[in-house]
C-alpha cells in the first residue's frame, strides 16, 4: 500500500498509519472506521469532549479517564480503546480530528477509493448524487466516494475537489471571470 509522505511525515499521519497497520493485521479496517466515525460525531457534537481532548491544564490521568468513559459510552472496540488510551498517556488527543481524516484517507487508498468534495449551491438529490459518483468514477477508473456540503454563495453549479484536482463549474466563478474579462 503507498501512503503518500505529507500524510506518513505529519504527526497525526504517523499514528493513523500504525492504527491502519493495527487494524489490518487484526482484520478489524472496518470495525475501526466505523469507531472513528462515531468518535467523530461525538466530537462534532459536544463541545465539552473537544475541550477535554485539546485542555492542556486536564492531567493525562483525566483525559485517559474521560477517553475512556466516552468510548465505553460508544461501545468502541478494544483497538480502538487502546490507540484512545495511549493518545491520552502521550498527550496527543488535542491531535485526534487529524489522525481521523488520515486514517480515512489510508483505508480509502488500500481499498482502491477516492474521496470528492462535492459543493453545491443548493442540496443534490440522491439521484443526483449518484450519478455525480458514476461519472467521477467512470472517470477516475476507481471507486469514488462523495463528500456532498451546500453552500449558497455559489449561486448555482457545482465544485468537485477530487484529491488535488478541482473541478469549478459554479455561477459565482463564471461571473468572476466574465466580470475580470470585461474588466480587461
Amino acid at each position: 500500500m503507498e501512503i503518500s509522505a505529507g500524510i506518513q511525515a505529519s504527526l497525526p499521519g504517523r499514528y493513523a498509519s500504525a492504527l491502519f497497520d493495527l487494524a489490518a493485521e487484526d482484520g478489524v479496517v472496518t470495525a475501526v472506521e466505523s469507531d472513528l466515525d462515531k468518535l467523530d460525531a461525538a466530537l462534532a457534537e459536544s463541545g465539552e469532549l473537544r475541550a477535554v481532548t485539546s485542555n492542556p491544564q486536564i492531567s493525562r490521568v483525566q483525559q485517559g479517564q474521560a477517553i475512556e468513559g466516552v468510548a465505553t459510552v460508544l461501545g468502541l472496540s478494544d483497538l480502538t480503546k487502546k490507540f484512545l488510551a495511549v493518545l491520552a498517556q502521550n498527550r496527543r488527543l488535542s491531535t485526534l480530528p487529524g489522525m481521523i481524516r488520515a486514517f480515512r484517507i489510508i483505508a480509502a487508498a488500500q481499498r482502491g477509493e477516492v474521496t470528492a468534495e462535492v459543493t453545491s449551491a443548493h442540496a443534490l438529490t440522491d439521484e443526483q448524487l449518484e450519478t455525480l459518483r458514476q461519472k467521477l468514477t467512470a472517470r477516475e477508473g476507481r471507486t469514488v466516494k462523495l463528500s456532498h456540503s451546500v453552500d449558497p454563495d455559489l449561486l448555482g453549479g457545482l465544485v468537485v475537489t477530487l484529491g488535488s484536482k478541482r473541478i469549478d463549474g459554479s455561477i459565482r466563478t463564471r461571473l468572476n471571470s466574465l466580470a475580470q474579462a470585461m474588466k480587461a
